[in-house]
């Protein structure tokens, strides 16, 4: 924020600098000229001759150049400066055709010398302007560095850059950070250590120089920090891996080297470094001749949390989202000494996390967090605040002055699936076809045992791409799931595409999603949980940057990986033939419910449950007549 202010001023600057080297380049340089010109017409020059009114003159090849007498001199001499010497006035003209001119020249009493206008020399403008750039420079950017602007970066090499903060402006306390007990409780030792020292040191422990905190991006690990040091009041340096790195070979040491010393003369202080993984990276000695840049600042890091003594009171807080490619060195003892996860809340957590920000928000009096909890399963802290203002911001667009329920079970959704598409222009055909699809998945999903209730089903565009969506929603929370359990979320995934097999007697592309997510699942069963009789317990893949999206990787053979394709589409073909039995045994409640939801183009799973369950009533009741 402070940059784009400053954007503004600095033009301003350049513009008033150069206007003032324009006006010393045309007014004030050329006064520093021994004489000044004036051009004659060549008559003019003719009649002075005559009159023997010139005093010096210089016949050049194609100027002529002289001075008239005192006496007949009418002009005012030229002064350049008060006290400055005065200087004749001279004139100029061209010369002519004429070769007696010398001897007249002569015969009139004038005196030939050299009398040609001196120019500013080259040196003394240089000279001029360096002074004058010289000054501009200190004077703007002097400025910004005592502002910790532009020039700071631009002329302190070597320094930090780092953010110091204090209680008064953090502000945030544990009270402040919900849903990861787990890592408060952690922390809250080292807050304890920075307030009684003595009674650890009395005992003969030591504090740990550091902790790392590690999980997804959003969780609150920032957050964390900031906490630690409004708890335990102390300053709290605030730094990103980034701003060590440096275009100039060891700028990225000496930052850290000034780092620590700031922390050393502050202490008892917290430091954190947001983003370790910038410079933490493991060492591969393919550096150049190991003088890489990178390299050097890790050295750098590891040398002063080995030098400096942890019982001054200095701890050291890291975070990162990628701790597989730390270097071994910064994750030994006596350096990063703990590691605290601090992973995506539970339900439990995402209800207390929902309050926290809806402390700050007006909310109607009848808000179940809990179910809100529910919906948004495997969110993060960060993405929970924003359904919270997504919720707010939805009820002042509808002019409400407090934030309901349906607002927030609304921004679950915009979350989940985007903004409602209402310009969309779907046809009827198409219409249709997305309520089959979508009355598809739920029927299987609540047609089977160990599957999630149906909470929702639409078939409103989204801006996500979603041209509908089927909502399930566990009670509780589960931690583990069974082989059942996957193997039926697969048969839910292909309902979709089963409903348009048996009402339409074709396919299209709207189970893209579906194919794509049904296919990771059956893959992962067998790779990765040992969910196969034919490859049992064996790990065939591997998970890469866990917290960054968990790609995965094949550890096996070309004819193992062939195997596993195979079994893979069989698994997903057992899965589909299990949903088409049980949608076509349903045929007349498929009907029946997407006409319904094609009528209502959202439905709920009450209603959805409730057409469902009486059809079944009837269904049984005239099996039993017949």
């Amino acid at each position: 924020m402070y940059m784009e202010n400053q954007k503004k001023p600095l033009i301003y600057y350049w513009l008033i600098a150069l206007a003032v080297m324009f006006v010393i380049n045309w007014l004030v340089l050329p006064m520093f000229a021994n004489n000044t010109v004036q051009e004659v017409s060549y008559n003019v020059f003719l009649d002075e001759l005559e009159a023997k009114n010139i005093d010096q003159v210089q016949v050049n090849e194609d100027v002529i150049y002289y001075s008239l007498k005192e006496d007949t001199n009418e002009e005012p001499q030229t002064m350049i400066f008060p006290g400055q010497q005065q200087h004749e006035m001279l004139y100029c003209t061209v010369r002519m055709q004429d070769n007696m001119l010398v001897d007249r020249l002569y015969a009139a009493g004038a005196n030939f010398s050299a009398i040609e206008p001196k120019e500013v020399s080259p040196w003394m403008s240089s000279l001029i302007m360096f002074l004058l750039f010289f000054l501009f420079w200190r004077l703007v950017f002097g400025r910004m560095m005592k502002k910790g602007g532009f020039g700071a970066n631009a002329m302190a090499f070597g320094k930090s850059n780092a953010k110091v903060y204090v209680k008064a402006q953090t502000g945030k306390t544990f009270k402040d950070v919900a849903g990861q007990d787990e890592a408060k409780e952690a922390l809250k030792e080292i807050v304890d250590f920075l307030h009684n020292p003595a009674k650890y040191t009395s005992v003969g422990a030591k504090m740990p120089k550091g902790a790392l905190l590690v999980g997804p991006p959003g969780t609150g690990k920032t957050l964390l920090a900031q906490a630690v040091a409004g708890e335990a009041n102390v300053p709290f340096f605030s730094i990103s891996g980034s701003e060590f790195v440096e275009m100039f070979v060891g700028m990225g040491a000496a930052k850290v080297r000034d780092l620590f010393k700031q922390a050393g003369e502050k202490a008892p202080c917290i430091v954190f470094i947001d983003e370790i993984d910038t410079i933490g990276k493991k060492r591969d000695g393919n550096g150049m001749g190991g003088n890489d840049e990178r390299e050097q600042t890790l050295n750098q890091l590891l040398t002063e949390m080995d030098g400096f003594d942890a019982t001054k009171g200095v701890v050291i807080l890291a975070a990162t989202n990628r701790p597989e490619t730390l270097d071994k060195a910064l994750l030994r003892p006596g350096r990063f000494d703990r590691r605290i996860p601090v992973e995506l809340p539970d339900l439990q957590g995402r209800e207390a996390i929902l309050k926290v920000h809806a402390a700050k928000i007006k909310m109607e009096d009848n808000i179940d967090f809990g179910a809100v909890a529910r919906a948004t399963s495997g969110a993060s802290g960060a993405e929970l605040a924003n359904i919270i203002n997504e919720g707010a911001l939805r009820a002042v667009r509808m002019g409400r002055d407090k934030v309901s329920q349906t607002d927030l079970e609304e921004s679950v959704e915009v979350i989940l699936a985007g903004y409602q598409r209402k310009g969309a222009v779907i046809s009827k055909e198409e219409k249709a076809i997305i309520a089959y699809h979508e009355v598809g998945h739920a029927l299987v999903a609540a047609l089977q045992k160990n599957s999630a209730p149906v909470h929702k089903i639409t078939i409103i565009p989204r801006t996500s791409g979603a041209l509908g969506y089927t909502l399930q929603i566990d009670e509780g929370e589960k931690f583990l799931m069974n082989k059942e359990e996957a193997f039926n979320k697969i048969a839910t995934l292909t309902g979709g595409r089963v409903a348009e097999e048996i009402q339409f007697n074709s396919i299209t592309t709207g189970a893209s999603n579906d194919i794509e997510q049904a296919t990771r699942m059956a893959r992962a069963m067998i790779t990765r949980y040992g969910m196969s009789d034919e490859f049992g317990m064996v790990a065939l893949e591997t998970i890469n940057n866990q917290y960054l999206g968990g790609d995965t990787t094949l550890a096996c053979s070309n004819e193992t990986a062939t195997r596993i394709d195979a079994a893979v589409i069989a698994m997903v073909k057992e899965a589909h033939d299990k949903a088409y039995q049980i949608i076509s045994s349903h045929k007349d409640k498929l009907d029946e419910i997407s006409a319904y939801l094609l009528e209502k183009e959202t439905i709920t799973g009450e209603e959805f449950m409730e057409i469902l369950e009486r059809k079944l009533e009837e269904t049984t009741e005239a099996n039993l007549e017949a």
